[in-house]
């Protein structure tokens, strides 16, 4: 049997503290087989990324980007995500590409401060008031429900008016001055500059970064880099793939041995700060692996409804 999941009713039996269960549940089984392809047709993109785990079956989650649809009224992506069985390769559900892209990308995020962010963490800086910043707010409200939330965002119109869609959430002017404050930074810009100073930082905080995807990216500059204990979702798409860990490699500003740990360490204890004054940093690369795993959590959630 095959199941359709829409997003709209499934969205109403998805948990994001069920969702940390089901994702260390799946770094528990064995590592994931990853791939990703491009094709390209002009400025439009097919990517389509892939990921098997013996227990968890295969997946591919296919996008489509068009940078020219918004000037036509369309989203820029388009895609879906299709989940199979381990037992046989049959299709067993049909998931909606932005259903399974939020919850992913925001439960990672969500997970790696649930490991390294101090538990007494009370300000949450939303650097970013995109669809992504919406989902981090929803998720970080989860597992810190008595936070106060800043938002920044380059359009200060847009950071208000994000803000007034949440309680115990305000518009931060001032980047440098919001990041001084929070005791968590979570970053989902679209830049490639570091925007993001290690001259900023303060012991005990957590930086969650999110938006770097390609080698020419980076949201967070060497200081930053070199004064924070660095730790990643997964070597295997971070190390090689993504400026911001690549380019401190490549410099000499870290060596691979400062990559701390990854989710497949967590069963070994690795993904934790030593002290309240360690300065933790966490890299959401975001793979295939994570979007299987959080897709078998949908469609159990879709199921159990």
């Amino acid at each position: 049997m095959t199941f359709e999941i829409i997003p709209k009713e499934a969205e109403q039996h998805l948990d994001w503290m069920a969702l940390l269960d089901a994702l260390r549940e799946g770094h528990r089984l064995p590592k994931a087989e990853i791939g990703d392809t491009f094709l390209y047709r002009g400025k439009d993109t097919l990517l389509s990324r892939a990921a098997w785990i013996e227990g968890a079956g295969s997946l591919v989650k296919t996008a489509n980007v068009f940078p020219g649809n918004p000037a036509k009224g369309e989203p820029m992506i388009h895609g879906a995500v299709n989940l199979y069985s381990d037992a046989d390769g049959s299709l067993q559900a049909l998931l909606d590409f932005h259903l399974v892209t939020k919850w992913k990308t925001a439960g990672d995020s969500l997970l790696g401060a649930a490991q390294l962010a101090r538990k007494d963490s009370d300000v949450i800086l939303i650097v970013g008031a995109g669809t992504v910043g919406h989902s981090l707010r929803q998720a970080y409200g989860a597992l810190f429900p008595k936070a106060r939330f800043l938002v920044w965002n380059r359009t200060p119109d847009t950071a208000l008016s994000f803000a007034a869609g949440y309680p115990m959430t305000e518009a931060a002017p001032d980047l440098e001055a919001a990041v001084r404050q929070a005791d968590i930074v979570t970053s989902a810009t679209m830049v490639t500059d570091p925007i993001l100073k290690g001259d900023w930082l303060r012991p005990g905080q957590h930086i969650d970064l999110i938006g770097a995807y390609r080698p020419d990216m980076r949201e967070a500059d060497d200081a930053a880099i070199r004064r924070a204990r660095v730790f990643v979702d997964s070597r295997d798409t971070t190390i090689g793939h993504i400026g911001e860990i690549q380019t401190p490699l490549d410099t000499g500003v870290i060596a691979p041995a400062d990559i701390l740990a990854d989710f497949y360490d967590l069963t070994a204890g690795g993904m934790t700060r030593t002290s309240d004054e360690d300065i933790t940093l966490f890299k959401n690369g975001g793979g295939a692996h994570l979007d299987l795993m959080t897709s078998r959590y949908i469609l159990a959630a879709w199921q159990a409804r």
